[in-house]
């Protein structure tokens, strides 16, 4: 017999319904226009746990409860596959953490040069980073700030909460850094890592000249809107009025602690640009979905948008094939981490490390799969091939041995 209630428990609505059946026709409208790892993540995302990507069957030991459980595409913009990848990652994070505070600093690009970000994104997204990073560390090194090597993990989003393109990075750095021969940790003031306006300026020097280079090495591609930039004379013009203007870099208040630091990085690292709990509604013509309007307090509101914008917008957001959206830079660079972070540990003494990081996380670990019947272990005993069908709408539901 049929099990009521006995599904995994999913969102009404998810990004896959919306592009099953809508995501061919939006395809053929823009035929030509589609990129191909666009028309990959579409896939990707339509298939996941569903009979087209295969699975296997499980069985309850106790109760004799059947289930079938799809593959996932594991595709990093689907948002039902960060789970797994997320937990893995913070399992390995949360060995590296140090027992001092820790900042939250975000660098978000203007909307006209965040317009040649979106043409350019594999190069301009990196200079994002180099440019970010090498702001922190250079003025972090300067003996009238702090004078100390910091370090830190950066991670990009390139989303507003309506699906806008605002490409921007949140960067998680230890409030210190090693002195400039290595001896000593040099700890921040408690509620104080560096100066936010100094910072903005150096950022947006440091990024400027690096786009600049790009330009002069005709690494840079132009069409639409931005065709005219492709000529030396407008683009120097747009670099000169971009130096005019503030760019937005801000601080947020320190962490609490390692756990704090976890649960943070647990919500912001695997993140996508919506999550399935954010839909609302769907119909022949619209999709409805939650928003925070930050400009009206973070009032949460709901947003109705042509289910052909909606696909545009959720596309703005796919990145280049094999792009790096989580980095590591100063100390925590991934060429020498263990040993700097060894040494940081060493010379920050006053506590043990894996005390200090094994506080609650929001991510628990891996678990063997429970029956949602009676609790008990449920145990694989067979698997599905691939299926070369269109995929189904939903996985089936959980069934008794007998049934």
């Amino acid at each position: 017999m049929v099990h009521p209630g006995r599904r995994f428990e999913r969102p009404a609505l998810e990004v896959a319904d919306i592009l099953r059946r809508h995501g061919p026709a939006y395809a053929r409208a823009h035929e030509g226009r589609l990129g191909r790892v666009e028309k990959r993540v579409m896939s990707a995302i339509t298939a996941c746990r569903t009979a087209a990507l295969g699975g296997h069957v499980e069985v309850c030991d106790d109760c004799g409860v059947t289930r079938i459980a799809y593959n996932s595409c594991r595709n990093r913009h689907c948002p039902k596959c960060q789970g797994s990848a997320r937990a893995t990652w913070l399992a390995a994070r949360q060995a590296e953490l140090l027992p001092v505070p820790y900042f939250h600093i975000v660098f978000t690009l203007p909307q006209p040069i965040a317009a040649i970000a979106f043409q350019n994104k594999r190069l301009v997204y990196a200079i994002l980073f180099r440019a970010a990073a090498e702001a922190m560390t250079t003025l972090a090194a300067n003996p009238r700030r702090l004078g100390a090597g910091v370090g830190g993990l950066a991670v990009l989003h390139t989303w507003g909460q309506a699906l806008t393109h605002h490409p921007h990075l949140h960067c998680v750095v230890p409030g210190g850094g090693l002195a400039p021969d290595g001896t000593r940790w040099i700890a921040s003031r408690p509620n104080f890592f560096l100066a936010v306006k100094p910072l903005s300026r150096l950022f947006r020097r440091l990024f400027l000249k690096r786009l600049a280079a790009a330009f002069t090495a005709g690494n840079l591609g132009f069409h639409g809107d931005l065709a005219p930039l492709a000529n030396p004379p407008e683009f120097a013009a747009q670099l000169a009025a971009m130096r005019r203007v503030d760019w937005v870099v801000y601080a947020k208040k320190p962490f609490g602690g390692p756990a704090q630091v976890l649960a943070y990085l647990g919500r912001y690292t695997h993140r996508v640009a919506i999550a399935n709990s954010r839909l609302v509604a769907l119909d022949e013509t619209h999709v409805a979905f939650t928003w925070k309007d930050y400009r009206d307090g973070g009032a949460s509101k709901v947003m109705r948008l042509k289910i052909d914008e909606f696909i545009r917008r959720f596309l703005l957001h796919v990145l280049p094939d094999g792009f790096h959206r989580i980095r590591s830079f100063g100390f925590m660079a991934n060429r020498h981490r263990a040993a700097k972070l060894a040494l940081c540990r060493s010379l920050i003494g006053g506590g043990d490390q894996d005390a200090a990081a094994s506080g609650p996380s929001s991510e628990p670990a891996a678990a063997i799969p429970a029956c949602p019947h009676c609790g008990g272990i449920m145990r694989i005993i067979g698997c599905m091939p691939h299926s070369f069908h269109r995929p189904s709408p939903r996985a089936p539901p959980f069934r008794s041995a007998a049934s």
